[in-house]
């Protein structure tokens, strides 16, 4: 069933009675100041009702009415009456002009003659907010002409029922102007957005064309730093602009989510072949990008690079996509690393660490947020998470306590799957050298034979070299894959091993005292006797004196 127009205009107020409105209005207009505070708490009864959907002149002549009463009331001297109907007078302006106002801006001149408001009480209004304060005199006046403008064009259209459909008709156009502007500047903010979007593309588009050009006839890789300083520019200009929609376009696929075929124009092997747990940035396409990243390196670019990140991996953490998957966490990876204090990654030679800093997106360390990357790495669980929380809790300004970190480490492992053994040992740990059978021990879990094969054609022989040989990089030892006879060998030698000792000297080492070693005789408790020099004799046997022992570890040097 249609309704009818007067249905359609029904709507909720915040009066009890049409009897209580009009007593406010009456009182409103009263000359006794006692009826218009009782008028002006009604009014603000209606206010808290309302909320912010009070009418405009109903709050613009409570504002008016309460000057009044405050001058009436003798509180308030002449410079605080000027300065309170000034605010009345300049929000009564301002409120009903606005609704007036289309898409372009328009003169308040214009729009008061367009609603029969003076053009002197616009004028005094610019007076308030831009020129010498008007005097007392002036404000009356124009508080009883503003009062007396919305007595008549909105108090008496809510008498009559002719005058009430008018005012209404009048405020159904408003609104339904209102909201088709609303729908313009909503068009024509996505239409700005779509055109920035476009534009941002397009700039990092060229910046790919010119870096494949330097590949054109040759096999090497680009150089870092070719000239794209124009290009580079307008880039930084967008980033500018919006950084936010400049980072969501460098994280599309084509970018720093290379596509197949720019992997294989590059030189690099697809992701899926490399089967490790640890992502890495291939280097030539971490040169490919170097200039654009260094150019846009600021605190603010790397939190905003970082959290969508990780916000792209919380998305990605069913690992649909393997090749977005493993760049995503490569790029947080990176960026993080560079971040590090000492930039040590492991198993890799001094020479490769210094090729590898010139690589760095930037030098100086910023402070991260380290809290909330560590909970949103454990927000987007995928296999590539152990590393990405090793590479955080590494690097986290105020770590947390050792045993927490292992935990959380073996509870992400059990959670994605992820083997424990590819788990890193502690930071304190990594950096030790392996010399020996129990550093070797500390730096991971060894399995014993019974638990091992190693059987050449046996794929967990095979996994556990590997095992040990991952262990033992950068460190003087190495895994021995011949078929060697132990047996025959006695405890201490290895094939091939030379009578001289200086064989066994390794190639980086440092001397140290032995009287800086932490040393500890069972004999150099007992002190010897005042007086005694050289050997004592005990019930245990010969013991030696503190100066003897002294004596002989000053002459000592360890390797």
């Amino acid at each position: 069933m249609k309704k009818s127009s007067s249905e359609k205009r029904r709507h909720v107020v915040a009066w009890i009675t049409k009897a209580e409105w009009d007593q406010v209005l009456d009182y409103l207009y009263s000359k006794d100041p006692a009826l218009q505070r009782f008028a002006l708490n009604r009014v603000s009864a209606w206010k808290a009702r309302y909320a912010h959907s009070t009418p405009v002149a109903v709050d613009c002549t409570a504002e008016l009415v309460r000057c009044q009463v405050l001058e009436r009331s003798g509180q308030l001297g002449g410079d605080e009456l000027v300065l309170l109907y000034g605010t009345a007078l300049v929000r009564f302006v301002n409120l009903i002009t606005e609704r007036k106002q289309g898409m372009k801006a328009q003169p308040l001149r214009r729009l008061a003659g367009r609603l029969n408001i003076p053009e002197w009480v616009v004028d005094l209004r610019h007076a308030f907010t831009h020129r010498k304060l008007p005097t007392l005199r002036w404000c009356r006046k124009g508080c009883r002409v503003a009062l007396d403008w919305l007595q008549q064009e909105y108090w008496s259209r809510q008498l009559g029922g002719g005058a009430e459909e008018d005012w209404e008709a009048q405020s159904d156009g408003e609104e339904e102007e209102d909201a088709e502007r609303r729908r313009q500047e909503e068009l024509m903010s996505r239409q700005k957005e779509m055109e920035a979007y476009k534009a941002a593309r397009d700039l990092l588009v060229s910046y790919e064309e010119e870096r494949f050009k330097t590949l054109d006839g040759a096999q090497e890789e680009p150089p870092p730093f070719a000239d794209l300083s124009w290009l580079l520019e307008e880039i930084k200009q967008a980033s500018l602009e919006s950084s936010q929609l400049l980072v969501e376009v460098l994280l599309e696929d084509g970018f720093l989510v290379p596509t197949a075929q720019q992997l294989e124009t590059l030189g690099c092997e697809p992701p899926e072949s490399s089967g490790s747990s640890e992502p890495r940035i291939p280097p030539v396409f971490l040169r490919f990008w170097l200039p654009l990243l260094r150019m846009l390196h600021s605190p603010s670019f790397i939190h905003l690079l970082l959290e969508k990140l990780l916000l792209e991996l919380k998305l990605l953490s069913s690992g649909q996509n393997e090749r977005r998957l493993f760049f995503v966490c490569a790029w947080t990876s990176e960026v993080i690393l560079c971040n590090s204090n000492k930039f040590q990654f492991r198993f890799e030679k001094k020479m490769q660490k210094k090729a590898r800093m010139k690589e760095r997106i930037y030098v100086n360390r910023i402070q991260l947020r380290w809290q909330q990357l560590l909970s949103a790495c454990l927000e987007a669980p995928c296999v590539y998470t152990p590393h990405l929380l090793q590479v955080i809790l590494d690097d986290m300004e105020h770590p947390l306590p050792q045993e927490t970190q292992q935990k959380l480490l073996q509870l992400c492992s059990i959670y994605t799957q992820t083997s424990s053994t590819e788990l890193r040992p502690p930071k304190e740990q990594q950096q030790q050298p392996v010399y020996t059978l129990e550093s070797l021990q500390q730096r991971g879990p060894l399995r014993s034979s019974s638990e091992r094969s190693e059987a050449p054609g046996d794929p967990r022989g095979a996994e556990a070299l590997a095992e040990k040989a991952k262990l033992l990089r950068g460190s003087p030892w190495q895994v021995c894959f011949d078929k060697v006879q132990w047996k025959n060998f006695p405890l201490g030698k290895v094939p091939g091993q030379q009578d001289d000792p200086s064989c066994l000297m390794a190639e980086t080492y440092s001397a140290m005292a032995v009287s800086e070693q932490p040393m500890e005789l069972e004999g150099s408790r007992k002190q010897a006797a005042p007086g005694a020099s050289g050997l004592t004799r005990t019930a245990e046997g010969l013991l030696w004196t503190q100066s003897d022992v002294s004596r002989l570890k000053s002459g000592l040097k360890l390797f």
